[in-house]
Order: C-alpha cells, then structure tokens, then sequence
C-alpha cells in the first residue's frame, strides 16, 4: 500500500486525467460585424474618436482553420485568458 501511494505522489497527476477533446465552436465567437458594432458602440472618448480598429488585420485571418467566427472566438479567449494572467 505504501508502494502505491509513494508512486500516486511522485507521478504526475495529468497522467490520470483524461485528455478532453477541445470543442469545434465557441461561445465567444461572434462575426465581424458583430465586433465592429461592439467597438463603434463603445460610449468613452477612445470609442467615439477610433470606433472600430484594426490595423493588421486580424479579423480577416483564418487561424488554424478555424473559419472567421473561430479566429474571432480564439483571440477574444487568448485575451481574456493573457488578461487574467496580467492581473494575478
């Protein structure tokens, strides 16, 4: 018994944790019309001066084949998730 506990505590826990398939679509992606109405309608001073801005273009790539609305969904998660990083 204390052999198996010893190997459970020096072994890696994502050994026994199943991998999870990462699903197709996502909640946070949106088109890009979507995207623009959301940075014109941004009521501070930095929205009404530069409304919607892009300037290299991001919303019109494909990341990985993802189509528009999965590269929206992917970077809009990749901030949320950088931004939480930042704060901790």
């Amino acid at each position: 018994m204390q052999k198996l506990i010893v190997a459970l505590c020096l072994s890696g826990a994502a050994a026994y944790v199943a991998p999870v398939a990462p699903s197709a679509g996502s909640k946070l992606a949106a088109s890009k019309d979507e995207v623009v109405a959301l940075a014109e309608a941004n009521p501070d001073f930095l929205g009404k001066a530069i409304g919607f801005w892009d300037p290299l273009g991001a919303l019109d790539t494909n990341f990985w084949g993802l189509g528009n609305e999965g590269t929206i969904g992917y970077l809009r998660h990749a901030e949320i998730k950088h931004g939480r990083v930042a704060m901790a």
